[in-house]
């Protein structure tokens, strides 16, 4: 029988010659991005503020191992043992102590030893792909200094930009801090930082102890325990009536949505960030309001009306006598954004003003505003949370659509310009919202949304065009490395990619790959191309300077 293994592990054994971590060809890539890095960086400094005896764990990873035999081969956990590599080399490399340097240096890299005739070895060995550059610019003492200042250009794969961007963020931010907090950090991490570590000799038994961490099973959810509490409250003759009303929100929601909607009721009443988990701080900071005598009143007054409103915000279904379409198309450009902390104050604003639909339609205007300049200037988790909190507090104490956490400060303003006018193309997660944004804009607010189950972003101007191609001629090499990613390059398909038409000239591009079945595209965007006779940087300058005006007037950004 296969010998499973499970257990607490500090990072200090973690990273230590009992381990030889390796990731294995078949996985896919390093993929964090600057997101979940500084939101690891923000939760160890949280954690760092806390009680100095508490232990902090960073959740699990499994992998095929042999007992009392060091290497491991990673089934899941490469992101976070990547991202916490990244980490320490930072820190290694920012610290004035070249002892502490040193021993930093030693999680990172287990030390040669010339008696035993052993020479050094990373603790982490990456894809083929990416291990060599990963030793260079990490595992390397001094190695992020260089990395930050890599092109993409230099960088051969997307696992060594998200490399490159989180050794950035992070060294951005801990450069900030003093050389003592630093090394508080690197001591948190070293003495009471923790993973649960699974592990199996058999790949096929760590597929499925991955497969069943990773599922949704229907155990008791926290919602199923807070119910009880509640139902356990009320009076037997109403019993089945208010456990009928629980069930009734839940059943049109859904469970996950239904469990979801508990951690927005949570920030609404409490205005503060979580720091436990739900199922401990749910019951002293809101059900104690209500229990034990006012448990009908929680349903009533809670559960039921924040669950329609969660309903109407999360399928654009919300019915008013007027500005309805308005308020259904705002949740349509919100629900694009891949953040959901907005739908917290979008509760709050349709559970205190419903009846007040121009309120509403003014409301989510600004909200949406606040959200797509955060969006796009890729504001992590913390920060954008707290954003929100300031506005739900500002809410509650009378602000209304005056609320100063709606504004942009000018810094804002000018980041958020930036970006809409730089290589938009490059980032990935905000280029496809931004688009279909103007796009919209372009179609003079007619409401139009797509439905397409494929939309797809694309170059007029190719990023690499022919040897032979005429637009080498039309493009020199300067003006293809300012214009092919921005905004005034790029349009909308609802299509699969296609490699070969990408890459034709401007006449054949425009009847083969960028028209419909009937000559025409759904696309206001795309439309203006085709309506181009040809396409130099002359008319490419003009577009950018047309979109990013609409854009920039569209969120106010002027």
């Amino acid at each position: 029988m296969k010998q499973l293994e499970a257990s607490e592990v500090s990072l200090h054994k973690i990273f230590s010659s009992d381990f030889d971590f390796s990731i294995p060809n078949y996985q896919r890539p390093y993929a964090w991005g600057t997101d979940e890095a500084m939101q690891l960086l923000d939760d160890l400094a949280h954690a760092l503020d806390q009680n100095a005896d508490e232990p902090y764990f960073l959740g699990s990873i499994v992998l095929v191992k042999e007992h009392n035999s060091p290497p491991a081969s990673v089934i899941d956990g490469q992101q976070r043992l990547t991202t916490l590599t990244i980490l320490l080399a930072v820190l290694r490399d920012l610290s004035p102590d070249h002892g502490l340097a040193a021993e930093i240096q030693n999680t990172i890299v287990e030390p040669g030893q010339q008696l035993m005739n052993r020479e050094a070895k990373p603790r982490l060995t990456l894809r083929p792909r990416d291990k060599d550059f990963f030793a260079r610019y990490i595992q390397q003492m001094g190695g992020t200094a260089d990395v930050v200042n890599l092109s993409d250009s230099q960088l051969d794969t997307d696992a060594q930009k998200c490399v490159r961007d989180n050794t950035k963020a992070l060294s951005a931010e801990l450069a900030g801090w003093t050389a003592e907090r630093r090394s508080a950090l690197a001591t948190l991490l070293n003495a009471r930082t923790f993973l649960v570590v699974v592990n199996t000799p058999d790949l096929d038994s760590a597929h499925r102890i991955f497969s069943v961490m990773n599922s949704r099973g229907l155990d008791l959810s926290p919602a199923d325990i807070f119910k009880s509490k509640v139902i356990g409250e009320i009076p037997d003759s109403a019993e089945n009536d208010y456990t009928e009303k629980w069930n009734d929100a839940e059943q049109t929601l859904g469970r996950d949505a239904f469990a979801d909607l508990f951690l927005h009721i949570r920030l609404i009443k409490t205005k503060r960030r979580s720091e436990q988990n739900l199922l401990r701080e749910f019951p002293d900071q809101v059900l104690s309001e209500y229990l034990p005598q006012r448990a009908r009143e929680f349903v009533d007054d809670v559960i039921s009306p924040y669950a329609r409103a969660y309903e109407e915000i999360t399928t654009a279904t919300f019915k008013a006598d007027y500005k309805q379409d308005d308020i259904n198309t705002w949740f349509k450009r919100l629900a694009q954004l891949d953040t959901s902390d907005w739908q917290a104050p979008a509760l709050w604003a349709l559970h205190k003003h419903r009846g007040d639909p121009a309120w509403i339609e003014t409301f989510l205007q600004k909200l949406e505003r606040l959200a797509a300049s955060m969006f796009i200037r890729r504001v992590y988790v913390t920060p954008r949370l707290a954003r929100y909190i300031d506005l739900l507090r500002q809410l509650d104490d009378g602000d209304g659509l005056d609320a100063k956490a709606f504004d942009l400060s000018p810094d804002e303003i000018d980041d958020t310009r930036a970006r809409l006018s730089g290589d938009l193309y490059l980032v990935t997660k905000i280029r496809k919202y931004v688009l279909l944004r103007l796009d919209e804009a372009l179609a003079d607010h007619s409401g139009v949304t797509y439905d397409f189950p494929i939309i797809t972003v694309e170059h007029v101007l190719p990023q690499t065009p022919g040897k032979d191609s005429q637009w080498l001629t039309v493009f020199p090499q300067a003006d293809r490395d300012k214009w092919t990613h921005k905004i005034g390059n790029l349009v909308l398909l609802n299509r699969s990619k296609n490699s070969e038409a990408q890459n034709y000239d401007f006449d054949k591009k425009k009847s083969r790959y960028f028209q419909g079945r009937r000559g025409v595209t759904t696309f206001a965007l795309t439309s203006q191309v085709l309506s181009q006779s040809h396409w130099t940087p002359t008319i490419v300058e003009q577009r950018q300077a047309d979109l990013t005006g609409i854009l920039f007037e569209e969120w106010s950004l002027k």
